[in-house]
This record gives structure tokens, sequence and C-alpha cells, in this order.
């Protein structure tokens, strides 16, 4: 296999856009790309037949404009490129118009009320920042998807949007460094992405699994992840294969696959790739997901990307490795060899420390999810208080800035611009903190609280959003100054001073940490019915219209289908909850139950000892009586919750219906421990995480 001849094999980049197109339309559309300039119609036309007669080579038949809506998966319309002539034949035909534009129907789409069902109109228009690739048969088209009436109801154009407002509010400040050369700054993402594999049959034997995509009943197994064996061991044989394929699948379509190893908890695995532009990583990373789970099917395996699978061991997230770069190749996040640089550096970082502290609840929205609340705060994700880490060298460098001291350091370089606090510091020089949501860590900041399951552009939307906010503020400060040098001084200074609380290096696990935090101000949303009013808050709202990205109508829209979507995810829990208990463990129980009874009678009719089967009798019936009474009190608070309006009722869902589910497990796993495993109606715990060899 060679490698660099099979990568992008099936995408339409920049290398086939060369061999395909005349050069001036070449020229034009790398304009687009870069600079954001619009391409005529006329040579969209040529962009589109050239595209076409490529797809035609590559087995396509059909086109589809690829979209992101509120679903939280993508969506696409395959349309033939077959079209009658006169004489009763066809042609196949792709036009700049079909190219550009397309018209889903967009009334079963989330839309938070933006729209009625009845008005169906929707837009898609094609992003040709991120290239059109084939797949199945068909060419696929990244597009953008509006409403008839302009509102965004998809994932990328706000992430586009955001893009657009952090690359105008960079480049203002790089130019105050004197920097000419960059004409955009685009935010970079590395998304490192965990899932489970288990094998196919026990999954079909899981109704939670199938109906949930995490499995609401299960006792621990005897063996989990205590020994700490499988985090990087040996790759097993059909998982090898599957890792094998899924490399040659993602390469083909571009996406830079480059780590893959076992994960902490058994049957856990993680694939990271190297660093794109944030909405082609976006693409990349929606594409990841769809293609893992096609690959584990034909090795007769399911993927499970839910953050919570199993309960007692490690879930799935995903680290989201967020920078800035300039088009020349610069990234801003990455130290300084020069006191110039090095300065930059800093206003960058303080930039982001600023955003982080100032917006912390923005973040936290931006992560929330009913996945989610299973996996923050446990052993192996960060708590749901958002706090920054630096590291031991770069904290020394914002204390000698806080507190007017040379800062201290193990290089033997200190260069400064002006003044001793700004000297040089050398990247990843300090160890990593995994407790930490939002680590520094060389070069990047690693946003670890996203799930597993999530779209990146949320985040990053975010990310993008806030940090443009500061720059802003920063450059119109800055480009005020009379001595550029001293308020540079002055604002870092004042603005690390002023947002301390947010940067904490300790340990984030521990309960003082949360008793520190709430000393601190800083916001402790431990669940998403907590966190998702804040999305919509005044200042928010300003802060996205300020910069282009959501007009407050999307705001509002976005916060009820985000609400809307929590609510339905724990009511199809809840019942599956209630079928599950009530179909298989309670009838499977009393079954169990009545042949001890038999065998006790026999082994009494013989003079036995029957204490024990007495026992477990008396046992197991206590329990599945507390279990059907559990059953009966979620059925009333489901009840309850499904009546109220959607954010009350995501409280009703997350404080009420939550727990009440969990009631019921906690008798159901018992009894799990207790029953014959031919019993059992289910696979365990033990059946399904070593379910593959």
């Amino acid at each position: 296999m060679n490698i660099p001849e099979l990568f992008g094999e099936n995408v339409f980049n920049e290398t086939v856009m060369q061999e395909k197109l005349p050069k001036d339309v070449y020229k034009s559309l790398k304009k687009t790309i870069e600079n954001g300039e619009p391409l005529d119609i006329d040579l969209a036309n040529v962009v589109a037949h050239a595209m076409k007669e490529w797809a035609l080579e590559k087995g396509a038949t059909h086109f589809t404009h690829w979209f992101q809506p509120m679903t939280g998966v993508t969506a696409e319309k395959h349309d033939g490129f077959i079209n009658p002539t006169s004489d009763g034949k066809v042609i196949m035909s792709f036009s700049g118009k079909e190219l550009v534009v397309g018209e889903p129907d967009a009334s079963s789409f989330p839309s938070g009320g933006i729209r009625a069902t009845f008005e169906a109109r929707g837009y898609t228009a094609w992003d040709p920042t991120s290239y059109a690739f084939v797949r199945d048969g068909s060419l696929y088209i990244p597009t953008a998807f509006c409403s008839y009436t302009g509102e965004v109801l998809d994932k990328k154009t706000p992430l586009l949007r955001s893009m657009d407002a952090l690359s105008k509010q960079a480049i203002r400040i790089l130019r105050l460094f004197g920097n000419t050369d960059a004409k955009r700054v685009a935010s970079t993402v590395g998304p490192e992405q965990e899932y489970f594999l288990i094998d196919q049959k026990v999954y079909e034997e899981r109704e939670d699994l199938k109906l949930t995509g995490r499995t609401l009943f299960g006792a621990m197994s005897p063996k989990g992840q205590e020994l700490e064996d499988h985090y990087f061991g040996s790759i097993k044989t059909r998982v090898s294969a599957f890792m094998k394929e899924l490399d040659e699948e993602l390469w083909k379509l571009g996406i830079l696959a480059k780590t893959k190893h076992n994960e902490v908890a058994p049957a856990q695995h993680e694939l990271a790739p190297i660093f794109s532009t944030t909405n082609v990583a976006t693409d990349h990373n929606q594409l990841t997901m769809e293609i893992m789970k096609k690959v584990a099917q034909k090795h007769g395996m399911v993927c499970l990307l839910h953050e919570k699978p199993f309960e007692g061991i490690n879930g799935s997230g995903k680290h989201n490795n967020w920078s800035m770069s300039t088009n020349t190749g610069l990234n801003l996040l990455d130290p300084g060899k020069t006191p110039a640089d090095n300065a930059q550096f800093m206003l960058f970082l303080t930039a982001v420390v600023k955003a982080v502290d100032e917006y912390q609840d923005l973040l936290r929205v931006s992560v929330a999810s009913a996945g989610n609340d299973h996996r923050l705060g446990a052993n192996e994700a960060p708590p749901a208080i958002i706090s920054m880490f630096l590291g031991d060298e770069l904290q020394s460098i914002v204390d000698s800035i806080v507190h007017h001291e040379k800062a201290t350091s193990s290089q033997k370089t200190k260069m400064r611009l002006g003044v001793d606090v700004l000297p040089v510091f050398p990247k990843d020089s300090t160890d990593r903190n995994r407790t930490s949501p939002f680590a520094f860590t060389g070069n990047k900041f690693e946003f670890r609280m996203l799930g597993s399951t999530f779209s990146i552009s949320g985040p990053n939307i975010v990310l993008n959003t806030i940090v443009a906010e500061e720059l802003d503020q920063f450059a119109s400060e800055l480009e005020k100054a009379s001595d550029f040098n001293l308020a540079l001084q002055t604002l870092v200074e004042r603005e690390l001073t002023a947002h301390q609380r947010i940067i904490f290096n300790g340990n984030g696990y521990s309960t003082e940490w949360e008793k520190e935090a709430e000393r601190r101000g800083l916001l402790n949303l431990k669940n998403t019915a907590d966190a998702l009013p804040h999305f919509s808050a005044e200042k928010n709202i300003k802060l996205f219209e300020k910069h282009g990205v959501f007009s407050a109508r999307e705001v509002v829209s976005r916060t009820e289908i985000m609400q809307e979507n929590y609510n339905k995810i724990i009511a199809i829990e809840a019942k599956t909850t209630i079928d599950m208990a009530m179909k298989q463990i309670y009838p499977a129980v009393n079954g169990y139950i009545a042949d001890l009874c038999s065998i006790a009678g026999g082994k009494a009719s013989f003079g036995a000892s029957v204490a024990a089967d007495k026992e477990l009798i008396s046992t197991l019936s206590d329990l599945n009586d507390a279990m059907y009474r559990a059953i009966k009190s979620l059925e009333g608070k489901l009840k309850a919750a499904e009546a109220m309006e959607t954010e009350e009722g995501s409280k009703a869902f997350a404080y009420d219906v939550v727990p009440a589910m969990n009631e019921v497990r906690k008798y159901a796993d018992e009894m799990e421990g207790l029953t014959s495993k031919e019993y059992w109606p289910m696979p365990d715990y033990v059946d399904i995480l070593f379910s593959v060899e």
C-alpha cells in the first residue's frame, strides 16, 4: 500500500483542482478559499463540470449537499447527475448553481421555533474551504444550511462566522506588532476521538444499547480497569484489523488520522488526527465518527460513541486541541524566540485567559449534554468547573507579571521587550494536568471537556468568538496608545491580575478545589439543565450579535433546541429503563425465585438445610418488590416532567427523573449479582467488555 498515493485519492483537493481546472479558474477558486472572495457563477459552472467529471471517474452517480443540522449528526439528500435528453436518452450534468446552492426540505429539522413546520424551504450553500469528496457512489459537497428567511439552522454557518470574527480581530493585533504579511488568521483544531468496540451479537441483545447508546443496567465486572493493563496495551487482532481499515478509509478522504491506541477502559480505544483548520477538522471529525461505525459493522463489531456507555469504568471524551495560525504558517500560541515574538505571545495568551474567565458559562454550555453529565467530574474527565492550567514555567512568568517580579526559569535566555516580566518562554517545558478542563500544552490549549459524541463546532464557535471579543478590546486600546510597549505592559499586567481566579494548576478532582472554586466565584454547573439557560444570557446574546455569529433569535432558538434534545434523551432513557425492568428483569428474577422455591421445597422434603435458600429468596423478593415500586415512582416523575414547559421540564428531568432511573438501576444491579447467569435476561458487563478477542 502506497500511503502517499492513497491519501486524499477520493478528495477534490488542490492537486486535483490544478489538474482539472483552467489556470485562471484555479486561481479564482484559490482566492475564494483563502480570502473568502465570492466565486462568479460562470467560474462556478467550470468548477462544477470539472468536479462532476472527476466524480464520475471515481464511480459517483449522485451528488449531495452534506450539512450539519442541529441534530448532532450530518444530513444529506442525494440527487443524480442524470438528466433526460430529447432523444429519450440521458446525459450526466452538474451546474454551477447546483454546486453552490441546494434546496433541501427544512421542515423536519430542529429550528427552536424559528420556522413553522409548514415552512419547508431551506437552503444549503457550498463551503469551498472544505474540499468535496466522493463516498459510497456520491459526490459530497460540504455546505452550510439556513432557512428561507436567512436564520442559520446548522452548526457550520456560525462556525464559519466565528472564524471570520477571530481572524478580523487577530489581524488587528498582528498589525500592531508590525506584521503586514498575514492576511488571515484561522483557528486550528486536532480533535482526539475516544470510542468503545464491542461484539455485534452482545449489542443486539441489549435494548438499552440499541435505543440509548449506553447501558442503563449492569453490575460491575469483577475485572475492570484496575490493573491498568489495557492502556497502550497490545491491540487485539480483530481490533487491529478494524483500525487498519479505518485508517485507510480516512486517508482516502484526506483525513489526517495519525495516532491509534488502546485507552484505559476495557474495549476502549482512541484515534487522534493531525491539526486542521477548524471547519475542516469539524467536517473530518463528523466523517470519522460515521466511518468508525460503518467499518466496525464490517468486522462484526459495534462502535459506541456515548460518553458513558458503562458504569464503573472510564467514559469517552473528545479532546479539542485549539490554537490560532496565520495564513503564513505562524502559530500565535507558540512562544517566541525574540522579545517581540514573546510579547505578542503573551498578549494572545492574556486574551485567552480573559476570555475563559469572562465566558466560563458559555464554555460549560458548549459541552453540556445528557451523555456528558455522566462523565464530567468522574476520574477520567475534568470537573464541571471551568478552570485553566498553565504549567509551572508559564505560571512563573504570569506570576512575575502580576507581582512585578523577575521570572524564574530553568532556561538560560532571558530576553525582554523593555520590561523584566516578558522573558522568552520555552514550549513543552512542563507536564500536563489531566484534571484541568482547559490546559496549555506547549503551543495550543487542550479543551478536555467535550463528550465523545459531540460535534466540535459548538465548543469552537464559543472559543473563536470569546477570544475575538477580547482581541477586539485589546486592539481598540492599543491602537490609541502613544507608547505601544508601555501600553502593552500595562494591559497584560492589568488583565492577568484581574483574571487570576480562572487559573488553577492543582488537582481538579479534589473536594478542596470545589470549595476553593466557589470562594473564587467560579461557576459550578453540574448538569445540562443548570448550564443551558446561561447560553441565552443577555451578555452572551450581545457578544454573539456584536461579532455577527448569532442573532438574538438564533441564540434563543438554539437554547430551546438543546433543552428539548436533553429532555427527549432523558425521556427515551427513562422509558427504556421502565421497559427493560418490567418486561425483562422483573419476570426473570421472579422466575429464578420460583425455581429456588421449588429447589428449596425438594431439599426440605429430604430434611436438608434450606436456610441459605430462604435467605436468597427473601433478599431477591424484597429487591424485586423495591424495584417495582421504584419503577412506579419513575413513571410518575417522567409523566410530570413531560407535562412541563421546556426549561422547567429540563430541571425536572435532571433532578427528578434521572435519580429515579438510578434508583431502579440500583435494585436491578444488586439482583444481577445474586441471580444465576442463565436466568439473567441480557449479556452482562463481562460478556460485553470482553466480547472482542
